[in-house]
């Protein structure tokens, strides 16, 4: 089954808990089922089970600054990729020079 298949379980767990609503069988199956999704009674038992005993809103607290110390990771590819297309653009203005040079000779 493809990860997104299971973090939907997650997400309706979540979604439960900002509610308000407990995390159980019951309610984590009528979530998915309004989804549209059909509940493996598996996944759902797994996953309820995983979560008891956790703070869920302790756990939310933890794993976000982990996601946001993430998220700068990725600004120095996106700077990388912008001097790469600064770089193709100069050589490229640079062969347009050459061009225009050469065949400027030939009308000299």
């Amino acid at each position: 089954m493809l990860e997104e298949d299971k973090m939907e379980y997650v997400y309706g767990a979540l979604l439960l808990h900002s509610a308000g609503k407990k995390v159980d069988e019951k309610n984590l199956k009528k979530v998915m089922e309004a989804t549209g999704a059909k509940a493996d009674d598996v996944r759902v038992k797994a996953l309820v089970s995983s979560l008891e005993g956790v703070n869920i809103e302790e756990a939310i607290k933890t794993a976000a600054p982990v996601a946001v110390a993430a998220a700068p990771a990725a600004a120095p590819a996106a700077e990388k990729k912008e001097e790469k297309k600064k770089e193709e653009k100069k050589i490229e203005e640079k062969g347009e020079e050459e061009a225009a040079a050469g065949l400027a000779s030939l009308f000299g």
